[in-house]
């Protein structure tokens, strides 16, 4: 095992997780100049990353001995823990001036109970979820939110800045991880929404794509209708994100509006919604899909000419950049 400096620059980056939006992530870090450590259990993933130089290893514990930088993007905070706090976890291979990175959506007080014990190695921690859609992980124009101390921050923002494009920091461990669990509950409120909206539209005789055109000109517009718009009226609904995914993050937000004693009326409805969702067409269906309930009832489509049936990120990539406020250590 490897010792760091805690002030030295990140050269080799550790990623854990390589499913849809980690394994483009990981190719941000690799495309950049990184080294580039990786390790996922399905071992078809990450392949073409690897055939662009990264290392494969065998354990999370491996990825923490050999990277200066342990980024960790997983579908839920249980297998989070899991791949944390196992015999061969990250924890165990974490040493003095290592840092570790979560990106996935999580619970706030998960993050800050694992940091708690990465900091007691030594290490130092972040949370640093994404926001933006897949194909904006793709070629590095993701926008990150990034919660920690200021000076860890500082040192990992030359790694932040390939993998993302609009750079947050939002406060202390766990902050960023909030603010993550309340942005995705809005996009899948607006998702909701949307498809009331354009099966309203449709029934009324308009035609779909004078409509899109229309809500992206207007106060009702939003970063939902111009990207998951697409896809419905393409009729693949490939937004690289699923139904499990919407009712976990949709969980998450429930569970804060209750810590925090607020009587939200909006979200219980939302996430009814997509139970139905998930109930008719499975988790692993596209979020995009909920839409289709409406499609179902009504039997009318939303089909219109010249939409694509995956989003691209025709933007080209460069160097990210902070935003917002600093709000100190």
């Amino acid at each position: 095992m490897t010792t760091a400096d805690a002030h030295a620059p990140i050269r080799t980056v550790g990623f854990i997780g390589l499913g849809n939006v980690g394994g483009k992530l990981a190719g941000s870090v690799l495309r950049n100049g990184f080294a580039l450590v990786i390790h996922d259990l399905d071992p078809e993933a990450g392949r073409a990353l690897e055939a662009g130089g990264a290392r494969r290893v065998g354990s999370a514990r491996a990825v923490a001995e050999q990277s200066d930088l342990v980024i960790t993007c997983l579908p839920s905070p249980a297998i989070c823990a899991e791949v944390m706090e196992g015999e061969d976890g990250v924890l165990a291979g974490l040493s003095t001036g290592k840092v570790w990175m979560e990106m996935s959506t999580t619970h706030y007080e998960e993050v800050v109970r694992l940091a708690e014990q990465v900091r007691a190695k030594g290490a130092a921690a972040l949370d640093a979820p994404v926001s933006g859609g897949c194909h904006r992980a793709a070629t590095g124009n993701i926008s990150i939110f990034a919660g920690g101390e200021r000076r860890d921050f500082d040192r990992v923002f030359p790694v932040l800045t390939a993998l993302g494009r609009r750079i947050l920091h939002t406060g202390e461990i766990g902050s960023a991880s909030i603010i993550k669990v309340v942005t995705n509950y809005l996009a899948s409120a607006h998702l909701v929404a949307l498809g009331e909206a354009l099966m309203v539209a449709r029934r009324a005789g308009m035609d779909m794509r004078t409509v899109y055109d229309a809500i992206g000109a207007s106060s009702g517009n939003s970063f939902v209708n111009e990207t998951e718009s697409q896809v419905i009226m393409n009729g693949s609904y490939n937004i690289n994100f699923t139904m499990d995914l919407v009712a976990k993050d949709s969980d998450l937000f429930l569970e804060l509006a209750r810590s925090g004693a607020v009587p939200v009326q909006v979200a219980p409805l939302v996430r009814a919604i997509f139970q139905d969702g998930q109930d008719s067409y499975g988790d692993r269906a596209w979020s995009s899909m909920i839409v289709k309930r409406l499609e179902d009832a009504c039997s009318t489509d939303l089909r219109a000419d010249g939409f694509p049936d995956e989003l691209v990120d025709d933007e080209p990539e460069s160097p990210g950049y902070e935003i917002g406020h600093r709000p100190g250590p």
